[in-house]
């Protein structure tokens, strides 16, 4: 069984990236940013690109086994509006599972098989916690109670009449880069009922993966390598930008100190609309140190992508630090994509499905 996937809100391609590494063909992607488009168009020449997912029908568009989308977190992430699902952006999560709905029906119930959604840890607090409630109601389409306890839980299951849903929050600093970055991943099954297989298969990569890239970090603690200078033994301390500006008001010396970090500490969440600063000096000679930003290229790495992914468009042309920038800030980490579909490469492609 030969495996297709779509890519609402595409990015970067990294699930399309994901996917080709497990043999599954990305047929088409959905995104309106320029820079994005013209990445992803260099990266896969044969991917279609439907362009604003609001004009699209899901009937119209060629159906695949798998849709995957992180839809706009603006309106939920702790660091924005808040305004949670029924925000401007984040209120394009509805128009996904519009697609999704109609593709189903026009093919009579066959594609998709599988929805990936990847979203912040926002998602489980904003609107008072019921827009997490609204995420996975309208997969299962019937009611979904809060917990008691009004606290989603980090990994929860639920089962509609047509449908098995699984989440589990995922950290990247766990799965081979140097980077703390929580991020809640979703798999609705809309056939076998085997979410729980896509997300939490204790057998499937861990941390420590094997990839065709070589120039991928291993483990948090290898984050000094991400200083290209060879002969050295450097120290490399990733500032924590947010607390030592919060310690900094408050006018707490301890807590600011706290918010250097340490050499094996990973960085911060690549954000989207700020560049992570670091110190690093060779050991002994801490006065000769230097302070500075990551590079693009050094955020390519943190976020797991093959060096240079985000460097040219189709055209050739170099694109924007500004630009990759906001890109790789906006993207999901390859690892914990790659996790999810190897899972579904050895559960549906590889003699496993129960279909």
């Amino acid at each position: 069984m030969h495996l297709t996937l779509g890519s609402l809100f595409d990015g970067i391609g990294v699930f399309p990236l994901a996917s080709q590494r497990n043999s599954i063909t990305p047929l088409w992607a959905s995104e309106i940013e320029k820079a994005p488009i013209r990445i992803t168009k260099r990266q896969f020449p044969n991917m279609i690109h439907l362009g604003d997912l609001t004009k699209l029908h899901g009937g119209d568009i060629p159906p695949v086994d798998i849709v995957t989308f992180g839809s706009p977190c603006q309106n939920l992430s702790t660091i924005g509006n808040r305004e949670g699902l029924a925000g401007k952006k984040s209120n394009l999560f509805y128009e996904a599972i519009r697609i999704i709905e109609e593709m189903r029906e026009t093919t009579n119930g066959k594609y998709p098989t599988l929805a990936i959604w990847e979203n912040v840890m926002g998602a489980f607090s904003s609107n008072d916690r019921m827009d997490f409630k609204a995420v996975l109601e309208s997969f299962v389409q019937t009611k979904v109670p809060v917990p008691p306890s009004r606290q989603w839980a980090n990994a929860g299951m639920v089962r509609g009449r047509n449908v098995d849903v699984c989440w589990r929050v995922l950290d990247s600093q766990y799965w081979g880069v140097p980077q703390r970055r929580r991020r809640i991943f979703l798999a609705a099954d809309f056939r076998d009922f085997r979410a729980r297989e896509i997300l939490f298969d204790t057998k499937g990569m861990q941390s420590h993966i094997e990839t065709c890239n070589q120039n991928r970090l291993p483990t948090t603690q290898d984050n000094r390598s991400l200083i290209t200078e060879t002969g050295r033994q450097l120290l490399l301390y990733p500032f924590q930008e947010r607390r030592m500006r919060t310690y900094a008001k408050e006018k707490n010396a301890k807590g600011f100190i706290s918010s250097f970090g340490q050499p094996t500490d990973p960085f911060p969440t690549l954000l989207a609309g700020t560049v992570d600063t670091f110190a690093y000096w060779q050991e002994g000679l801490e006065t000769e140190g230097l302070v500075r930003k990551l590079t693009p290229l050094e955020c390519e790495r943190i976020m797991g992508l093959p060096e240079n992914w985000t460097k040219y468009g189709f055209d050739n042309q170099l694109i924007s630090d500004s630009a990759r920038y906001k890109a790789l800030g906006n993207s999901i980490v390859v690892p914990c994509a790659e996790f999810i579909l190897s899972n579904v490469a050895k559960v549906y492609v590889k003699g496993e499905s129960h279909g």
